[in-house]
């Protein structure tokens, strides 16, 4: 069972860590254990009960209500919420339950749901991609366990593997040709597979070379194709980065260079004319149409 900090509950319900600590002690919502330095510690069905509190507390439920509810009272309030249409944050709610939980009937429904509420790409830009933020942090702390991580990760991996699958590309006079990779010791494809989605979905045409690729595999493949761009994403890359971009940039000095993740956005690179960092995905989405 996973430990969480305080702060890793506010991180993920939005409710404040003062507010939680005044609840604990008018309402004695939850009890938190202590560590022998007597810092507050809570396990998965503590987090459990802060989302459904936070979830009911969105829908207009006064916490003074929330608080006579027994657990059983509660969970019925929620489940017939999650029955109606929710709200981006309410969907970011039931993903992480189902994270937690290793719920993979309550994914789909979340992502079911949320596919045929907002579509395709909303669902991932404004419901998956605000959750994996949100959690990421916890993932890099330990406070989320590798088994979670694998768990959702994987099955959001298959969404876009499936909806990717299904795409017809029509290329036209303005379609351009994209290589996306992943360079070696890079595993975390998620950002990579939907920068796939949406560039196919604008007709342009994609190679599309994976995870964890040896450079000269990229150079073989840049110089058979001739691209127009060259697309990766550096998430946990642990070798020298600007180095490795140093190299891309000149390597590749044809083809306009994309990059992208936790590694890149933000850290101030001097990088060259030729090479852009995406910062999010509507830079993306307006670079391909």
């Amino acid at each position: 069972m996973s430990v969480y900090t305080i702060k890793d509950l506010e991180n993920l319900s939005g409710i404040k860590a003062h507010t939680l600590r005044i609840w604990e002690q008018r309402y004695e919502i939850i009890t938190p254990k202590r560590t022998l330095n007597n810092f507050r510690t809570y396990n998965d069905d503590d987090l459990k009960l802060v989302l459904n509190i936070a979830l009911l507390r969105d829908k207009g439920f006064k916490i003074s209500k929330i608080a006579k509810f027994s657990l059983e009272e509660l969970s019925k309030e929620v489940v017939n919420i999650s029955s109606q249409n929710l709200a981006y944050p309410d969907q970011i709610y039931s993903l992480t339950l189902a994270m937690i939980d290793l719920d993979e009937e309550r994914f789909e429904k979340v992502m079911s749901t949320s596919i045929l509420q907002f579509g395709f790409e909303n669902t991932i830009t404004n419901i998956v991609y605000p959750f994996l933020a949100r959690i990421g942090t916890l993932w890099m702390t330990g406070s989320i366990g590798p088994a979670q991580e694998h768990f959702i990760s994987n099955l959001i991996r298959q969404k876009m593997i499936v909806a990717i699958d299904g795409q017809v590309v029509r290329p036209d006079e303005k379609s351009k040709t994209f290589v996306l990779f992943l360079p070696e010791g890079e595993t975390h494809e998620l950002g990579l597979l939907f920068g796939n989605y949406i560039l196919r979905a604008r007709n342009h045409k994609v190679i599309y070379l994976g995870q964890s690729l040896p450079f000269g595999e990229l150079e073989f493949v840049v110089n058979l194709h001739k691209p127009d761009y060259i697309f990766s994403a550096l998430t946990t890359f642990t070798d020298d980065v600007h180095g490795f971009l140093k190299k891309l940039g000149d390597n590749f000095t044809e083809q306009k260079i994309l990059v992208t993740g936790y590694s890149v956005i933000g850290q101030g690179f001097d990088l060259p004319d030729h090479m852009e960092v995406i910062a999010n995905v509507r830079q993306l989405m307006d670079l391909a149409e």
